[in-house]
């Protein structure tokens, strides 16, 4: 049996701290250095760089942590996985090697690719693929508007590279838990077949792929936890079973507790089949256990055959957009806003129709008898879109100017500015038949080889424990804020927004699986109230998770909601007060 590997991660996002890989590299020992720079709203950042600087289509900062960290990993056989190469993995590891050139390095760099699918849309449509839209159905229609497409590819194209003898391994768009998955499926020798082992590993990528969140980062507790003001990061080791202890290097900030990795757990996900290119992992069958200071095991998780298509991420600009805010202060909030939107579209060239979308809203942040001025204030926030560019360009931004001595009391403006309208893009999520999409792995200087995405043969459905929801606390209530007791982790899938709830306990977890419904939602969040909400219960997490769809409109480039990858809907709802059993306080 082989050792367990231990994998580490170094980035969450593109922009993430720069010291992090030579923090995990100096820190203790590891196997693996992996960061994902990835996001969904990272490809459309990506794409407009690339046509400003073509072949530039990939994370810079990689290549700069690469120059910091290589010498180290080469002298102990670390190898290095990121999908840091976005839409020019390629060009990507040709800047690595650049880099390895300088310093006198002769590390064995691979790229692994196949997963733009922007060049092939028409060809793939000609096949009768409509690439139809993974919520609706809806077939793309006329291709040519994308600026990118990209499939999520899985874990044995990085497999196959190491396999192979890199040292570092550069992605496209892979799934984030690919990262951690194909040095695991490389180490142990995994076959397509090898559900739990595979789902394990998922669960593992998913834990760490956004670095410090499993740590304390983003952690509603984050008061319990010492060393907040810089955390280590994460690593997990992963065992020829698929089981995997989540644990970070002694002496760094934060922690590891069930707590810090069931909130990640919890993290843009939606049913508890989290499906995936190489395997759909039960989230319902996870096991969490903490076995020592800053380590978690995970164990028990069950793997079933993943499904017979690819998720493809697409984006397409669409159109332009402008950001207008005027600060309502004081009394009479209402009638404030009311007249400056008078006012606007009196004066504004262009009338409401003319426009393809607007939205106003009144944000009531004032506070009655406020004892600040800046608990005083209101926003008034009106965003406009549209396909002309000159609609939301210098001519409406003038109009709030032109009010500001002639309309409410107060006026002054927040973040305004007298520029043109900013881009945004729409993010469209698709299907694409996995057979069409294979991985290509090259080895620079090297060998080119095709790794097939074909599905494997379907294993036994897994059914897991599902009692009904009983609510067993009674007693006593209190008026309290849900948060006292309860933790949270939201976030972005697109145009829907994921917010998941856990309890720290049985009883707490009892009430909440019988107090928090769909329609108890819906009170607390009242924006939430019109949208379709999916409910999913995850009894062996003590958690729930919440799909709320369109909260986001197209996506979140396209978002007018403040908060617009809604990070924070999960402290929103933490914030609430409702009744709860004085019996579940008083023993928290």
């Amino acid at each position: 049996m082989a050792a367990p590997i231990r994998i580490a991660n170094c980035s969450g996002f593109y922009g993430d701290r720069l010291s992090a890989a030579k923090e995990m590299v100096d820190g203790g020992p590891i196997d693996v250095l992996t960061g994902d720079w990835l996001a969904e709203l990272t490809m459309l950042i990506l794409a407009r760089t690339r046509a400003k600087s073509p072949h530039g289509g990939y994370a810079r900062t990689f290549v700069t942590r690469m120059e910091q960290v290589m010498g180290t990993c080469l002298d102990r056989g670390i190898k290095v996985v990121s999908n840091a190469g976005g839409l020019d993995p390629d060009h990507c590891a040709e800047a690595v090697a650049e880099v390895a050139a300088k310093l006198g390095l002769s590390p064995t760099i691979a790229y692994v690719n196949g997963d733009d699918l922007l060049p092939r849309l028409a060809e793939l449509q000609g096949a009768g693929n409509d690439l139809a839209h993974l919520v609706t159905g809806e077939p793309a229609g006329d291709v040519a508007r994308f600026i990118t497409a990209n499939a999520y590819l899985g874990c044995f194209g990085i497999a196959e590279a190491l396999t192979l003898g890199a040292d570092i391994v550069v992605t496209g768009r892979v799934t984030d838990a690919a990262l951690v998955c194909g040095p695991a499926a490389w180490h142990h020798h995994w076959r397509r077949e090898d559900f739990d082992q595979l789902a394990g590993a998922v669960v593992a990528g998913h834990v760490i792929e956004c670095g410090a969140q499993a740590t304390g980062g983003n952690y509603s507790f984050f008061r319990e936890v010492p060393g907040m003001a810089h955390v280590g990061f994460p690593w997990v080791e992963v065992a020829e079973d698929g089981s995997s202890v989540v644990g970070k290097h002694e002496g760094t900030g934060g922690e590891v507790s069930v707590g810090t990795v069931t909130s990640q757990l919890l993290y843009e996900i939606a049913g508890p089949s989290y499906l995936g290119p190489d395997v759909s992992a039960r989230f319902d069958t996870i096991h969490l256990e903490q076995i020592g200071p800053d380590r978690v095991r995970i164990s028990g998780t069950r793997g079933e055959a993943p499904p017979s298509t690819l998720k493809v991420a697409m984006n397409e600009i669409g159109g332009y957009r402008k950001d207008l805010n005027v600060a309502l202060t004081g009394l009479d909030v209402e009638a404030k806003a009311r007249l400056v939107e008078e006012a606007f579209w009196l004066a504004c060239p262009f009338s409401r129709d003319d426009f393809e979308s607007v939205t106003t809203k009144l944000n009531r942040t004032d506070k009655v008898d406020p004892s600040t001025n800046e608990e005083a204030v209101a926003t008034w926030r009106l965003t406009l879109k549209d396909g002309d560019e000159r609609k939301v360009g210098r001519a409406v931004a003038d109009v709030v100017v032109e009010m500001a001595l002639a309309t409410i009391p107060g006026f002054f403006t927040l973040g305004f500015s007298l520029s043109s309208g900013s881009v945004f893009g729409v993010y469209r999520p698709a299907l694409v038949a996995r057979e069409l999409v294979p991985q290509y792995v090259t080895v620079l200087g090297g060998t080119r080889t095709v790794v097939d995405s074909l599905a494997p043969a379907h294993g036994a459905e897994i059914f897991a424990d599902d009692e009904d929801p009983v609510n067993v606390v009674k007693g006593p209530t209190s008026w309290a804020p849900l948060g006292q007791l309860f933790g949270a982790r939201s976030g972005d899938k697109g145009g829907d927004g994921n917010l998941g709830v856990f309890a720290r306990s049985d009883p707490a977890w009892s009430w909440l699986d019988g107090y928090l419904s769909e329609d108890e939602l819906r009170r607390l969040l009242p924006e939430t109230a019109p949208l379709v909400i999916d409910r999913y219960r995850l009894p062996s997490l003590r958690a729930l998770n919440f799909v709320i769809h369109d909260l986001l409109d197209e996506g979140v480039a396209a978002a007018t909601r403040q908060d617009a990858q809604a990070k924070s809907l999960g402290e929103w709802l933490r914030s609430r007060y409702v009744e709860i059993p004085t019996a579940l306080l008083t023993s928290s």
